[in-house]
Order: structure tokens, then C-alpha cells, then sequence
């Protein structure tokens, strides 16, 4: 591989995990590139700096309005829908990873990379996500929706690393102050309670949706709520309302502006509905007897079994306990630490929902 041929851009937030790339990468003969996608807040002087710091060449990216239109606001319309979106995982394909391609493309840069902490292996000529050799820091999951056309031109050199060998690493390289630094686990764009975050940004919630009821299992209304789209599955604070015993949110349901209530025993399924599946490879998929599901970030894998249904949905069967299963999140298929496929929750109940909804049995 000659030298042009190992240009890569590296997507630069200015951050421990990106200036670690940056160095690693470097240090691996490539010729790095940085870019910096300014999305939100002020303008990312700290990335500028440390590029011209570590004399890198480097551009920002004035992506605000288009994160806003694409990202921002499904999030906010997830949540009116009485769904629970996952930000990143709508913006790595729809985003982050479109324009790192596009501008890479624009600068001669044969690779992208981003500091995830995940790797990459091939077999049969595709290409596949790894869970990160860090299961505290694994981002495997945020990653399903890319395709291979772009996963062929990814380079994730965090993957091999712990965030510990990332602080100490970058220790190592007189990086002392960036290695001290703490990070965010918050969604990029809302710094605290996102309930905040969509009364000042969809301020119209209150107005269109508005109170509504909290319900049990037989409909009877026990109190009233803020407005179905201040609340999530699986939800226990914060409800403000006394049952004399712990109370969890079961459903929610937009028309009625209803949120069920219940116990923890009745968050507990053995089926769901997922939908918008993108699978590297099918016959694995529907035939590995070592498939498991992750059903939200940094949850535990369930082993499962996965049937196609006829309107083209999946419903999946959880062969051990799952709980608190919320639509809208992703549910993330691996073998081993293998990302076979992936798809968004359709739905918390699954064969019974299905049953319901579509008046047939099935042989699951």
C-alpha cells in the first residue's frame, strides 16, 4: 500500500478518544486528515487547535442546520410518536459516516476512522463489527445500520485498546492534560434531562399532547401524567405518583395519551416485533444456533431465535428473560462478538401484539 493510498479521515471531535486515533493511526504510517462536523453549540475551536497542535490537516464541517433537520428533530418526533430513539444510532449512517465519506472522497482520503471503540473482521468477502476488546466502552451497538460499502473503508484502531490504554497511552505521547479529561456519556445535543430538551425545543407538547392519564393493565386510571412523550419504558423515577408499592412504565399509548403502570414482573416478555432489519448475512442469521440480541446499550446478550413474519417483520424469541423492552430503541443481533444484524424494537409484547393486531396464529 503506498502513501496515498493510506490517507484516511479521521473524524476529530477534539476529544481523548479522537486525539488517541490521530496519534495511533499516525504512528501506523497513515497520512491523517482531521475533520470536525460542527453539529451543535459553539464553534469547535478545541479540535482546530489540537489539529494545528499535532500539525494535522484539518477542516470543520458547518453541519449545524442539516443535525438539526435530520437528527434533532426525529428525536424530538420519536419521542411524540411514544417511542425511545437512540440518537447515535440514526446519525453514524445518516450522518457522521455520510459526510466523513463524502469528504474524504473531496480530499483523496482512501479511509475513514472515528475513535469507537470496536473492530472490524472480514470473512467471505464482507465485512463485519466486532464488539471492542473494552465491554465497558463497546460501541458495536451504535453501529448496525452501516453498510458494507462503508464499513470497507473504516479503520477503528480503539477497538484493540481499554479506555484505561487510551488515557495512558496518550499519558505516554505528553498528552498529560488530555488524558485527565472526563467524558460524556449524554446524548451530544442535550446536556441533562431530555425532558428539558423537548419543552424547549417542541414547546408545542404541552399545548397539542398535554396531561394525560397513568393507567394499570385494565385500563383504570390511577393518576394523571405530564404528557406521554416526558416518559420511556421501563421508567420508574420520576413518575410522581404514589401506588404504595414501586410502579414501572409498562406502555404508552399517543392516541390515548395513556401511560400504563405495573410491576417489574410485568415488564417481563418472552417475544418482540422488530422492524427495518439490515443483516450482513441472512442464512447465518436466521440459522445460527449461537445468535444473541442486545436490546439496549451495554445490556447483557439474550440468546434468541428470529422468524420472519409475513408483513416482513421480525419477531424475535427470547430464550432467556428480557425486560422492559422499548419501541423505537435498537436491538443489536450478534454471533460470538460478531454484529450479524440489527433492527429498530417494534414493539414490547411481541407474538401477543402480533396475535392481536393480525387475528392468526403462528406456529412460534
Amino acid at each position: 500500500m503506498n502513501k496515498s493510498e493510506k490517507r484516511v479521515l479521521v473524524g476529530m471531535s477534539g476529544g481523548i478518544d479522537s486525539t488517541a486515533t490521530c496519534l495511533i493511526l499516525r504512528e501506523q504510517g497513515y497520512e491523517i486528515v482531521g475533520l470536525t462536523m460542527w453539529v451543535w453549540g459553539d464553534e469547535p475551536v478545541e479540535a482546530r487547535n489540537l489539529a494545528d497542535s499535532m500539525g494535522i490537516e484539518h477542516h470543520v464541517a458547518d453541519e449545524r442546520e442539516a443535525f438539526r433537520q435530520i437528527i434533532v428533530q426525529n428525536f424530538i418526533d420519536e419521542y411524540r410518536r411514544g417511542r425511545t430513539p437512540n440518537p447515535c444510532v440514526m446519525c453514524n449512517p445518516l450522518f457522521k459516516f455520510r459526510i466523513l465519506v463524502e469528504w474524504a472522497d473531496k480530499l483523496g482520503c482512501t479511509f475513514i476512522a472515528t475513535g469507537h471503540y470496536t473492530r472490524l473482521e472480514e470473512r467471505n468477502g464482507k465485512v463485519y463489527i466486532v464488539a471492542g476488546d473494552d465491554d465497558k466502552k463497546d460501541q458495536s451497538y451504535f453501529l448496525w445500520r452501516l453498510g458494507q460499502e462503508v464499513l470497507k473503508r473504516c479503520v477503528f484502531p480503539l477497538g484493540a485498546f481499554t479506555k484505561l490504554q487510551v488515557r495512558e497511552y496518550l499519558r505516554d505521547k505528553g498528552y498529560t492534560l488530555k488524558a485527565e479529561e472526563g467524558e460524556s456519556m449524554e446524548v451530544c445535543f442535550i446536556k441533562g434531562d431530555y425532558r428539558d430538551f423537548l419543552r424547549e425545543h417542541s414547546p408545542e407538547i404541552d399545548t397539542e399532547v398535554g396531561p394525560g392519564w397513568f393507567v394499570n393493565s385494565e385500563g383504570v386510571k390511577l393518576g394523571e401524567h405530564k404528557g406521554f412523550p416526558y416518559y420511556t419504558i421501563g421508567q420508574r423515577k420520576g413518575l410522581e405518583i404514589a401506588l404504595g408499592k414501586p410502579a414501572y412504565v409498562l406502555k404508552i399509548n399517543p392516541q390515548k395519551n395513556t401511560v400504563m403502570l405495573g410491576d417489574a414482573e410485568q415488564l417481563k416478555t418472552g417475544y418482540m416485533l422488530a422492524e427495518q432489519e439490515n443483516l450482513t448475512d441472512e442464512d447465518e442469521f436466521f440459522s445460527s444456533e449461537e445468535l444473541t440480541v442486545r436490546i439496549r446499550y451495554r445490556s447483557k446478550p439474550i440468546p434468541c431465535t428470529v422468524k420472519r413474519l409475513e408483513d416482513g417483520r421480525l419477531l424475535v424469541h427470547f430464550l432467556s428473560e428480557a425486560s422492559a423492552i422499548a419501541p423505537g430503541q435498537s436491538a443489536v443481533f450478534y454471533v460470538g462478538r460478531r454484529v450479524v444484524g440489527g433492527s429498530f424494537i417494534a414493539s414490547q409484547r411481541g407474538i401477543g401484539m402480533y396475535i392481536a393486531e393480525n387475528n392468526k396464529n403462528t406456529d412460534i
